[in-house]
């Protein structure tokens, strides 16, 4: 039997050997944004939980970095899909110190928001924004793992009039950075496979009301009218397409191809012949690994996978893959790994060009039936 002394003395020594082990154990964080409340909250929501199970994943691997045991800790922030929150959201961020930042979900936040990660040193992996801008403007820091609004919306425009037969063409956008910036790409690819554009409208990310523009366009007679925007928005302006009887494809980029969209459109998306391209996709090895990605999210998760959240749970992974390579979680340390990065995800290989952009991003041609999404093809 143990005396009480040398119960106190292993009691000491235990508390000790824990006290040792926690100050061993750094605590690293990373910022996640994306818009959480509003018209689009259910992406920003998706991008979240691919975070959320990312970070998961990595705490369970017992990680060591710079010879220290490292926990993950997830830093979320809601931008709201605005530029001024975005960039509020961005400098909570930097003064939180934390060590990188997946996001932010638009293209219209993430933007602005990188110029407050570069001036930091903070490397950002954008997981879903699109216009090229972001990734031009000269930042060492900004990265993206899916092809860019110049790729996606000229191949939907190529796809109108070379596949879809579509001679004319009407567009509209929501004047965001990416809707106005995917309708531009989808015009200029138009116009080169010999297309004509017969109209161009504009409405807003937050408007419900369609029935002008629409009028307008109806006595065009377009083949194909695409629309550079949000789901949220899409689906009701193609309730009203239907309702004044406008006999047109209806296209989108990634932003409207979501499995909301369907929902959102009610009925209508059975009566219209609806196309539209996810930026990114996945072909030959990796289908397994997608399916089986989707299942394990859906059950951890307790949803279903809506749009980017297996790019937001690879760009988190190829963060911290960085961070170990270099051996260190300082940014400033583990940005050139990054930049010279050659990782396998579950949606592909992952290495970036000199600008940050994913070489040989993927696009992926979705059209729906029986008010699912129905794969037509994926494009490398």
């Amino acid at each position: 039997m143990q005396n009480p002394a040398a119960k106190v003395l292993a009691a000491a020594v235990s508390i000790l050997l824990v006290s040792a082990t926690q100050a061993q154990t750094v605590t690293v964080r990373i910022g996640h944004v994306a818009p959480m409340t509003g018209g689009i909250a259910h992406l920003g929501k998706d991008n979240e939980a691919g975070a959320r199970l990312a970070i998961s994943d990595l705490n369970k691997g017992n990680l060591k970095i710079g010879g220290k045991a490292v926990k993950f800790e997830l830093l979320s922030e809601d931008d709201g899909a605005d530029p001024k929150q975005g960039t509020a959201a961005a400098q909570k961020l930097v003064d939180a110190k934390v060590a990188g930042v997946i996001g932010h979900l638009n293209s219209g936040t993430t933007i602005p928001a990188s110029k407050i990660y570069s001036d930091a040193g903070i490397p950002q992996i954008s997981p879903s924004a699109t216009n090229p801008k972001y990734t031009l403007q000269g930042y060492k820091t900004a990265f993206r793992v899916v092809a860019n609004d110049a790729r996606l919306g000229g191949t939907l425009g190529r796809y109108a009039v070379n596949d879809l037969k579509g001679k004319t063409v009407a567009i509209i956008d929501d004047r965001t950075a990416y809707g106005q910036g995917v309708a531009d790409e989808f015009e200029k690819g138009v116009k080169a496979a010999g297309g004509k554009v017969v109209g161009r409208e504009y409405t807003t990310d937050k408007a419900s009301d369609f029935m002008a523009i629409l009028t307008t366009i109806k006595g065009k007679k377009p083949d194909v009218l695409f629309y550079g925007g949000m789901d949220a928005v899409a689906g009701p302006m193609m309730r009203q397409v239907k309702q004044l009887g406008i006999q047109a494809k209806f296209m989108g980029g990634d932003g409207i191809c979501t499995t909301e969209l369907p929902r959102l459109a009610g009925d209508a998306i059975e009566s219209i012949m609806v196309f539209c391209a996810e930026a990114g996709g996945v072909s030959g090895k990796y289908i397994e690994k997608d399916k089986a990605f989707r299942a394990r999210f859906e059950k951890e998760m307790k949803a279903e996978v809506k749009l980017y959240s297996p790019y937001v749970y690879d760009a988190t992974m190829v963060l911290v893959e960085a961070m170990k390579r270099a051996d260190s979680i300082d940014p400033k340390a583990y940005l050139p790994e990054l930049a010279k990065i050659r990782y396998d995800g579950v949606t592909g290989p992952i290495s970036f060009d000199k600008n940050g952009d994913i070489n040989g991003g993927t696009l992926t041609l979705y059209t729906f039936k029986g008010g699912k999404r129905e794969l037509v093809r994926v494009i490398q």
